[in-house]
């Protein structure tokens, strides 16, 4: 009686593990719960709380169903992580204060470390409207820069590159209006490296672009009206009219910067939105999720965890948290606090985060030990892939990450840990440089950066 008893309990431990308990810090899941719908979800899953002074707007994955542009036409799972590692090495060579260049692993062409990272390694779009009357726009996504520019007429197929909107046409606006040259607006660009002199005999002011993947836009600094939302405008909004593109870009409309520097539509409406924003990136690219300009109020915040916010000295753009440490499957990876001395910036365009060097040491060896059932197979792209052929599901170890103030976060699983049946993590490099914490981990929490209060918040399942 006792011996069947004993069995009947380890059968069921393992039940509740293999199907869907959480007990013990893992989850199973469908082997095809990560792979992305061929149709876009017409379900919202926007959970923004009620009461938010926000105006938001839908967020879709560039290369996914539910793009304006959908296109067949997709980068492959070698060249996404490829553009990903060149912008990832551009921003911390920028945090690093490494302003003497750095080289692209793929071309070894030398890539200017001052302006931004990779524009082309940008997934995720939104749809706003611009001058009067409105001209909808579809703009990548991009915490990573600041200024916003779209491409403008008149450009001839040379100068700029396909898309699939017409181009904006600021003659067919009615408040549109070049920066005057000489004007504080066009000094404060040019000591934020964007400024690329006077245009039109010296009348209006130029703006110049340069990005890690050797994508360019040059154009007329600008004032026009931009509707975020029906209702919702921000008149006298600066950005980039764009007439001389160069670079790998397809498709989309342009670009909206989130950085912290002054030309950021974040900076911008500070004196409505507090200077906060967030965003809910989804679990898969078939469904949609939300970018969201202010902060809820005091009362609205307890389904956030929030850790102290700090900023790069003379890189205003990058927003940085300390991670203190990380769990697989329930348990702490041992690794001291010196190895996040770096930091680690928040990025919307890196995919795979880059993880310093003793950290992922760590956790590589904590989560291939916890996911020893399973067949690694060998990637030239990532170092920790698994072989899932034949398995209907998998049993997958929760990985959290815990910040400064002892806040932390569980990333969802599969979609947040996991990309393509690898580790959504790879080494970035020694342990006092910076790290970045990629757009994958972040999937489905909603991350607010609210700069006004010095502070990141998490929230789960937000979308």
């Amino acid at each position: 009686m006792a011996s069947r008893l004993l069995v009947c309990i380890i059968l069921c431990s393992y039940y509740h593990i293999a199907h869907g308990g959480d007990k013990h810090g893992f989850v199973a899941v469908p082997t095809r719960s990560s792979e992305p719908g061929a149709v876009c979800s017409s379900t919202s899953r926007e959970k923004l709380e009620p009461g938010r002074a926000t105006v938001s707007l839908p967020l879709v994955h560039r290369h996914g169903p539910c793009a304006p542009s959908h296109s067949t036409d997709q980068p492959s799972f070698t060249e996404r992580l490829r553009r990903s590692r060149a912008r990832a090495k551009n921003i911390m060579s920028r945090a690093s204060k490494g302003m003497a260049g750095t080289r692209d692993d793929a071309s070894s062409v030398t890539i200017p470390t001052h302006l931004g990272g990779s524009v082309d390694s940008l997934e995720y779009v939104v749809t706003v409207g611009l001058g009067t009357p409105a001209v909808p726009q579809v703009l990548l996504m991009d915490t990573g820069s600041d200024l916003s520019w779209v491409q403008c007429a008149p450009c001839n197929s040379t100068a700029c590159y396909p898309q699939n909107d017409p181009l904006f046409d600021p003659s067919k606006s009615s408040t549109y209006a070049p920066v005057p040259c000489h004007t504080d607006a066009c000094r404060n660009l040019t000591g934020d490296d964007y400024g690329n002199g006077c245009t039109s005999g010296g009348a209006q002011c130029g703006y110049a672009i340069t990005y890690g993947d050797g994508s360019q836009t040059r154009g007329v600094y600008s004032n026009e009206t931009l509707a975020l939302a029906p209702g919702v405008t921000v008149r006298g909004f600066r950005f980039g009219c764009g007439h001389d593109q160069r670079g790998p870009n397809d498709k989309y409309d342009g670009l909206v910067g989130l950085g912290g520097a002054p030309e950021s539509l974040v900076v911008q409406t500070s004196s409505v939105y507090g200077g906060a924003f967030s965003y809910c990136l989804p679990a898969q690219n078939s469904e949609a999720g939300f970018l969201a300009l202010g902060a809820p109020s005091a009362a609205n915040t307890s389904g956030f965890a929030f850790t102290l916010m700090s900023r790069i000295p003379d890189v205003a753009t990058f927003y940085v948290v300390t991670l203190t440490g990380i769990a697989v499957g329930g348990k702490q990876i041992d690794v001291p606090p010196s190895a996040f001395l770096g930091g680690m910036i928040l990025d919307s365009g890196t995919v795979v985060t880059q993880l310093q060097h003793t950290a992922y040491t760590a956790l590589q060896a904590a989560f291939r030990k916890a996911m020893a059932a399973y067949p690694l197979l060998p990637n030239g792209d990532l170092d920790t892939c698994y072989n899932f052929t034949g398995y209907s599901n998998v049993t997958v170890p929760k990985v959290a990450l815990t910040f400064s103030g002892g806040t932390t976060i569980d990333l969802d699983v599969p979609n947040g840990v996991l990309l393509q049946d690898c580790l959504a993590f790879q080494e970035s490099g020694p342990d006092d440089q910076p790290g970045i914490i990629g757009n994958v981990n972040q999937r489905t929490l909603e991350v607010l950066y609210d700069a006004g209060r010095g502070r990141v918040g998490f929230r789960a399942d937000a979308c």
